[in-house]
């Protein structure tokens, strides 16, 4: 008896590391291909945003949804939508990004408010808030990647004078430009991986 449950949460780890994985795998192909397809990217958001806004009619008049909870959800798709006419080129800093963002945040406190109060399974939950709440800023967050700021530092290397780039000059005006975003993320835990393989190796030549 205890063996196999002694098993099972082996089983469990290995499980949580092999869907971790996936996750990551998945995240990472996602930017790829929405740094690679901007145009059709832009599409499957305004897609999603016209979606979720039918959603939230049918929240409304089907399930009873408060009305506050139909217009808050709706005043973020607006905001979401206005947000796409500078798609890809995305900045945190710009007004639409941050109200979303806040938009976000009241969008899930009043979510978790209202589900406290009213009886709905967890799948039910699960449902409304990876439709309602997560599709859209979701894909934001992954399009983050493509930014306009990646442009001017290409430029800059292009533009560089040889005596600046040094002896590496051909690597460094081939070099990809520092992304943003996931693929930004990503990138720098490559950094890391690949600088902690090289002090392992620099070690061990040293012995």
């Amino acid at each position: 008896m205890w063996f196999m449950q002694l098993l099972s949460y082996v089983a469990t780890i290995f499980h949580f590391i092999f869907c971790t994985l996936s996750l990551a795998a998945g995240l990472y192909y996602i930017a790829e291909a929405v740094e690679e397809y901007s145009s059709v990217a832009a599409k499957v958001i305004k897609y999603s945003i016209y979606f979720t806004t039918s959603i939230f009619g049918m929240l409304y008049l089907f399930e009873g949804f408060p009305l506050y909870l139909i217009l808050i959800g709706l005043l973020s798709n607006v905001d979401y939508y206005i947000l796409l006419n500078t798609f890809p080129y995305i900045s945190i800093s710009q007004p639409t990004f941050v109200i979303g963002s806040v938009m976000v945040l009241v969008n899930h406190y009043l979510a978790f408010q209202y589900f406290a109060t009213v009886y709905y399974s967890f799948t039910e939950i699960l449902a409304y808030f990876t439709i309602c709440l997560w599709i859209v800023p979701f894909s934001f967050f992954v399009s983050l990647s493509i930014n306009e700021c990646v442009l001017p530092t290409t430029m800059q290397t292009m533009d560089a004078p040889s005596h600046q780039l040094g002896s590496n000059a051909p690597h460094d005006l081939f070099q990809r430009p520092r992304r943003s975003g996931l693929l930004g993320l990503f990138d720098m835990i490559s950094e890391k991986k690949d600088k902690m393989k090289e002090d392992l190796f620099g070690r061990s030549k040293m012995f």
